[in-house]
């Protein structure tokens, strides 16, 4: 496959469009690690989205010797569908709306702003639950790594991004195991630098494929993977 990126585009050639690359996410995570080694013993700070993301996201910082943080995002759903969104909200109250979506069904405004309301209370609710009272990291300043365990879309990702951007991060490195090239094209430009060990070009692209074994990751390990570290 050839592929024709910008130059702060990093990935393994090697395990480009192959499936059940990783064992698990801790193995994808100790892959991501090696591609990021500059950022060892650094001022960065790893800001994982949960839930998927945080077990990804504790090897890196485990391995990359910095701090451990969240970036809670979450998809606004359509009441009738709750697999489609129309745009999502970041741990900061952030919104980012898919305004070609919201004109194509035609969705009325008093729908929309609940389920503006009911996602930032989610988003809320979940933050409070992880962090346990303790404050965050703070970001300012400071090179934040924003890790999943995959991107399909890149559209709450996104958000995420502009959550930290707004939080004064002077450099955001995305950092997954495997994700859609559709996706990457979509947020590089948003980025300093993006790193993605299992870049795939498929029309029917699904995270868990890139992963031998793949569960969900329940709220309860989440939070024992933040209590591992003394910073969260």
């Amino acid at each position: 496959m050839v592929i024709h990126l910008e130059d702060n585009f990093f990935d393994v050639p090697d395990f480009r469009n192959r499936t059940a690359v990783f064992r698990n996410r801790e193995h994808a995570g100790e892959i991501l690690s090696e591609m990021l080694m500059q950022y060892k013993n650094t001022e960065a700070i790893v800001f994982a989205i949960p839930a998927g993301g945080v077990p990804v996201g504790a090897v890196v910082a485990s391995k990359l010797q910095i701090p451990l943080d969240i970036a809670v995002v979450s998809k606004i759903t359509l009441p009738w569908n709750t697999e489609a969104g129309y745009g999502a909200v970041a741990f900061d109250g952030t919104v980012r709306l898919n305004e070609d979506m919201i004109s194509r069904i035609g969705l009325k405004e008093e729908i929309m702003e609940a389920g503006i309301e009911q996602t930032r209370n989610k988003v809320r609710n979940r933050v409070a639950e992880f962090r346990g009272g303790k404050p965050p990291v703070q970001a300012a300043g400071r090179p934040a790594v924003l890790v999943d365990d995959g991107i399909a879309s890149g559209f709450t990702m996104l958000v995420a991004v502009e959550a930290l951007r707004k939080a004064g991060a002077n450099r955001i490195i995305i950092a997954v195991p495997t994700a859609n090239l559709n996706a990457v094209e979509f947020i590089l430009p948003n980025v300093e630098e993006v790193y993605c060990a299992n870049l795939r070009n498929e029309w029917a692209f699904a995270v868990a494929d890139a992963y031998q074994h793949w569960s969900d990751v329940g709220e309860e390990e989440v939070t024992e993977l933040l209590g591992s570290f003394r910073n969260l």
